[in-house]
């Protein structure tokens, strides 16, 4: 008989964690967005400047920047921290919060902090607002801190065992969604920088291409000192498996061998038995039987290095996703210049921010294969450069059939000038009331009539298009809400 897993509890004394929000903002307004930031008190994190005392609290964990500018290459770390806003890259924006709340589900309360919010404007209308949290409870169950991930993380529940969670403000007493925290609560003027999909107007409408309901959860957490750790638990983090809506312990899996085989995927085993993480395409946790006191590097690396490395990579699916999307919306009978800018698209992000090696250190290489494995970005990347290729293709054979058309005219032209000796003028045009005569025309004539007016409209009809062309082109590129 098959045998199944047991489900093991595991006691949680400490917890940091951080769910990430794409999103898509109106980068032709960043101006207005960074004054506003900086009116509601964030500060713009630069790499060789410390933060401003009110952007940052005592219990923030400290960020190495020595050891951020060495992890990471020398091209990928000058996007990463731009030394202006003027400079292309990711800029961020930090707020210390340090406010606390009540998480309610069934008859579980846990109050927690919500620490800090990062908000980081990217390349081509990317954005990614972080939420620092942490649970001020002295001991929660394993199942409650995954079960506390797993719905936090659902900007707009849709499905049944996402739905039932409350937030309570102690302050009034007043009944949050995860939403309203978000967006009238932590960021009130946020949303209107917020861009949408044409068919949609609700958040959910921003990145169409993108499953923007839910963020993406990262966490460090810190076990009873030399509790065991086991599979089941490691696997629970990595898919969020919580408790069921009945408030029984939860497992998505129950065979070994397929547990087994998936932390072959996602498990980064390197510390064991004292610390393993756990990257899925949903969380990227980190988990330690040590003492937060003899954790403090790993911490701030948690917090600096590994944070960075998943924005990237993170930044790396959305817009491998984008490209497919983008490509398929394309009408390739009335979308010439839609496909130009795509082409565009693709090789400025390629040659600007795509590459597969982005740190120095080996642990990084590691996680940074884990990640590209998690969110699938070497089959992405290879779709999009048969887009690419595609594009290219479509574009030739258009360009070749305008060429062949405008030849065959041309031809037309010539020939038939040819055989008038490249004089086409009639006698009677030099008159200034000579057009009259031309009901009197011989067939040959009216040959060279047709031939000098078509000429001449043909003539005027390419300058005005392509003049026409060259002015909407650069509207384009000056309307253009991307930002590189």
């Amino acid at each position: 008989m098959q045998k199944t897993i047991p489900i093991t509890k595991l006691d949680i004394q400490q917890t940091h964690m951080s769910f990430t929000l794409p999103l898509r903002y109106d980068s032709t307004r960043m101006d207005d967005l960074a004054l506003t930031l900086k009116a509601n008190d964030y500060s713009f994190f630069q790499i060789d400047k410390p933060l401003i005392e009110s952007s940052v609290n005592v219990d923030e964990i400290p960020v190495n920047e020595k050891e951020l500018k060495q992890y990471f290459l020398p091209y990928i770390e000058d996007k990463l921290f731009p030394a202006s806003l003027h400079e292309n890259g990711f800029h961020r924006f930090t707020k210390s919060i340090m406010k606390r709340f009540e998480y309610k589900l069934r008859d579980t309360n846990i109050p927690f902090v919500i620490q800090s919010v990062n908000l980081i404007l990217g390349p081509f209308d990317i954005a990614f607002l972080t939420v620092k949290v942490e649970l001020d409870c002295p001991r929660t169950e394993l199942a409650d801190v995954l079960d506390f991930m797993h719905h936090f993380r659902a900007v707009e529940p849709q499905l049944a065992e996402e739905q039932g969670m409350v937030i309570v403000c102690p302050d009034n007493g007043s009944i949050l969604s995860v939403r309203h925290l978000l967006f009238e609560c932590l960021c009130p003027f946020l949303e209107k920088f917020i861009l949408h999909d044409d068919k949609s107007n609700s958040y959910s409408g921003s990145l169409p291409y993108f499953e923007d309901k839910r963020m993406y959860v990262t966490a460090f957490l810190f076990s009873q000192q030399d509790s065991l750790i086991t599979d089941d638990q490691l696997y629970r983090m990595g898919a969020l498996d919580g408790r069921l809506p009945n408030g029984h312990l939860f497992i998505s899996a129950n065979n070994p061998d397929y547990i087994q085989r998936s932390l072959n995927q996602s498990l980064h085993d390197r510390w064991a038995p004292n610390r393993y993480t756990v990257i899925t395409e949903h969380a990227f946790v980190t988990v330690t039987n040590c003492l937060p006191n003899d954790m403090s590097r790993e911490l701030s690396q948690y917090t600096g290095t590994h944070y960075y490395n998943f924005i990237l990579h993170y930044f790396y699916k959305i817009m491998l996703l984008r490209v497919s999307f983008e490509y398929s919306q394309i009408e390739w009978g009335k979308d010439e210049e839609y496909v130009k800018s795509l082409i565009k698209f693709i090789t400025l992000f390629s040659a600007g921010y795509y590459s597969q090696e982005v740190s120095t250190r080996s642990e990084g290489k590691e996680l940074s294969h884990m990640f590209r494995q998690a969110f699938n970005i070497d089959c992405l990347y290879k779709e999009v450069n048969t887009t690419l290729h595609e594009l290219y293709k479509s574009q030739e054979n258009h360009a070749s059939d305008k060429m062949n058309m405008l030849l065959f005219i041309l031809t037309i032209f010539t020939v038939i000038s040819g055989i008038y000796g490249m004089n086409l003028v009639i006698e009677d045009w030099e008159s200034p009331s000579g057009w009259r005569e031309f009901s009197s025309y011989t067939f040959f004539e009216w040959i060279s009539l047709v031939t000098a007016l078509s000429g001449i409209g043909l003539s005027a009809y390419l300058v005005v298009t392509t003049f026409g062309k060259m002015m909407m082109s650069k509207l384009r590129r000056k309307k253009s809400k991307s930002r590189m």
